[in-house]
């Protein structure tokens, strides 16, 4: 397979060699060469590495449903009650939806996946089977990693860590926890849950957390606390964490180091405000952090459109970034950024000015898009993009092929 006439990171024009799922070669571009059968076209298009979402509820989207005006209220508990009322009356069946989200993710260059599937007493596995089935059908086009969440709690009914045990026996890859103190009100008994099932399926760990300020720091902590004593560093990740940058400095140094030293990653799905976590400071200490999309325009939210490049632009659009190389940051976050969130063997980004996922060796996960540079690419966010997995093309011009 040649990828011809390429710019890697908006670099100069090359030739990208690929030998099955990996690059094999980079060269600079030979324009006098007569194109291959079955060669790629990059007609001078940017080469990127194609996007991860790690954060991301395809158990509850209403991607290519009417629009419907939001009803929920105030708070995680409240508006987890609105989806429970509605999510089983949407016109097209969940298992459908769920599919055509996830098609319409890998079509707009997403080939690297982790997604949520609720558990509780009311859907029980049904959202999780959902999402399985999702998997199953477009598993060949991208990786998709589910998430067993309990969004209600793990305490506060009866019989929820029981069907929480139930998906990972049936292969769920992560096990969810959400606001320790907030949500369930007893943090140990919470993340006894959280970590032990983890422990005795061996999958990773990923806790949601919208607690404010200290107390977001006091169940982090706990995290941490809980890491370091189970040997559990480079599998745990902290997603939202809004507000833990919004204590003193020195606490959120405190932070950044630890999860540093104890690879606990970062998800981040771009919010407003200015509570959060250095962007910045976070890469450049190593910690690995990586960009979802969160709801898809669902029971929670109307936000969402299956396109990691918008969610790219605002990643950079709500830090206030306008240097090319915080924008291009972005980017390296949005893709290898989450990707080695995934995959823990894959390297941390080293610092701001990283760039990598499309020299030789590097996994054949790319992305063609339009874009006279990477940072002009997020601000146009055009739609001639071409998407490869392993080495081969799935989506060109915004469709599967």
């Amino acid at each position: 397979m040649l990828i011809r006439d390429v710019r890697p990171w908006g670099g100069e024009r090359s030739d990208v060699e690929l030998d099955g799922a990996r690059i094999a070669a980079v060269r600079p571009h030979d324009s006098s060469a007569a194109a291959p059968d079955g060669c790629v076209e990059g007609r001078g298009r940017l080469l990127l590495p194609s996007f991860s979402d790690v954060h991301v509820h395809l158990d509850s989207t209403r991607i290519g449903l009417p629009f419907r005006p939001h009803t929920g209220g105030p708070g995680v508990w409240t508006m987890m009650l609105n989806d429970r009322a509605h999510w089983r009356d949407a016109e097209v069946p969940l298992t459908e939806r769920v599919a055509g989200t996830l098609e319409r993710m890998i079509a707009r260059g997403t080939t690297r996946v982790r997604t949520y599937a609720q558990i509780d007493v009311d859907c029980k596995l049904e959202k999780f089977e959902a999402v399985v089935a999702a998997k199953e059908k477009y598993g060949h086009l991208a990786d998709v990693q589910i998430m067993a969440f309990p969004q209600a709690g793990i305490l506060r009914e009866a019989g929820t860590a029981d069907y929480l045990e139930a998906s990972l026996k049936a292969g769920a890859d992560v096990m969810g926890g959400i606001d320790p103190c907030t949500l369930d009100r007893d943090p140990k008994g919470h993340l006894d849950v959280v970590f032990a099932l983890a422990e005795k399926y061996q999958v990773d760990v990923d806790i949601h957390l919208h607690e404010p300020g200290h107390l977001g720091v006091f169940s982090t902590d706990l995290i941490l606390e809980r890491t370091r004593a189970l040997g559990m560093q480079g599998r745990v990740t902290m997603s939202h964490a809004y507000e833990l940058g919004s204590v003193d400095e020195a606490t959120s140094r405190r932070l950044i180091e630890e999860f540093a030293e104890l690879d606990v990653s970062m998800a981040t799905v771009a919010p407003s405000g200015r509570g959060s976590l250095s962007l910045v400071d976070l890469t450049e200490a190593g910690v690995r952090v990586g960009l979802g999309e969160d709801g898809q325009r669902d029971y929670w939210s109307p936000y969402g459109n299956c396109d990691m490049l918008d969610r790219s632009w605002q990643l950079a659009f709500t830090h206030n970034f306008r240097r090319d190389e915080h924008v291009e940051m972005c980017l390296a976050v949005a893709t290898v950024g989450g990707a080695g969130i995934m995959d823990g063997s894959l390297a941390r980004l080293r610092g701001v000015a990283d760039r990598p996922g499309v020299a030789e060796g590097d996994r054949g996960d790319l992305l063609l898009v339009d874009g006279e540079t990477p940072t002009s690419a997020v601000m146009d966010r055009g739609g001639d993009r071409t998407v490869l997995h392993d080495g081969v093309v799935v989506a060109d011009g915004l469709s599967l092929v």
